[in-house]
């Protein structure tokens, strides 16, 4: 396919950035992304690392397309290794503030670049991530909408989190209500033209 140096390069450093955006939120304390207040709080009940349950949760995910007629693609199998494989490096990396405001601009700064990340690795149509393809797949075959389907994921996924033990905070609350326009503003500037 045309310009495929460039999908695959974008691909590979924009997960590589997702992982590190989750670092920098869960760092800042303030609140953890909704996916991962679940790794988090499952990490505590199993003593097994963030970024062996991202992998581990990513294979569930995947597993619930079968009955959905979801088809992964590259990009999405590329999601769960890359990720799972470089957040706890990014978890090490990342440092731990000790000053609220400091911990304010750390989260604040991992929301943008998690929505920058997003918008990268969707934007070269290799495949959603499992999580994406989860929502999307629910939405189609209910009949329901996105927004309800996705909000329902998120909700289920942060109180189950949340009550293994997993950080939620105002972060949590500022992702989910931030990302999606964020999201929506990289996406045109990220976007992989196929065609010439």
């Amino acid at each position: 396919m045309p310009r495929r140096g460039r999908r695959l390069s974008q691909l590979v450093l924009a997960l590589l950035a997702y992982a590190f955006s989750m670092a920098m939120i869960m760092r800042a304390g303030l609140g953890s992304m909704p996916w991962d207040v679940l790794h988090q709080g499952l990490a505590l009940r199993t003593g097994l690392s963030i970024g062996t349950l991202t992998i581990l949760v990513g294979v569930v995910v995947l597993l619930l397309w079968v009955p959905l007629r979801e088809r992964p693609g590259i990009g999405t199998v590329a999601n769960v290794v890359v990720i799972g494989l470089s957040i706890d490096l990014a978890l090490v990396i990342v440092p731990d503030p000790d000053l609220l405001a400091a911990r304010i601009g750390l989260a604040a700064a991992g929301i943008v670049l998690n929505a920058a990340a997003t918008a990268a690795y969707i934007g070269v149509g290799l495949g959603p991530g499992p999580r994406d393809g989860l929502m999307t797949g629910l939405a189609a075959r209910t009949g329901r909408s996105v927004r309800l389907v996705r909000t329902a994921i998120e909700v289920t996924v942060v109180l189950t989190g949340w009550l293994l033990g997993g950080t939620f905070g105002v972060m949590t609350v500022a992702y989910a209500l931030g990302v999606g326009p964020l999201i929506q503003w990289f996406l045109p500037r990220v976007t992989v033209r196929l065609t010439r």
